[in-house]
């Protein structure tokens, strides 16, 4: 695949991206607050072991390692 290719490939995975992010907004608030449903998520992902979590950079690198997939 060639850059321009892959350059297209990310900007359209970018516009899916911004589109999700939009629904999830709609999904999550209400008039600028978070719904019940979102609050109790949130406490519960709280409450979570950071034993866990990933590690941004982790994340980071299995990101790029699927992109170049």
């Amino acid at each position: 695949m060639d850059m321009e290719s892959e350059i297209k490939d990310l900007r359209e995975d970018l516009k899916k991206i911004m589109i999700d992010v939009a629904l999830i907004k709609n999904a999550f608030l209400d008039e600028g607050e978070l719904t019940d449903w979102a609050k109790k998520e949130l406490k519960r992902a709280r409450e979570e072991s950071e034993e866990n979590y990933i590690d941004l950079d982790d994340l980071r690198k299995e990101i790029e390692n699927d992109l170049q997939d």
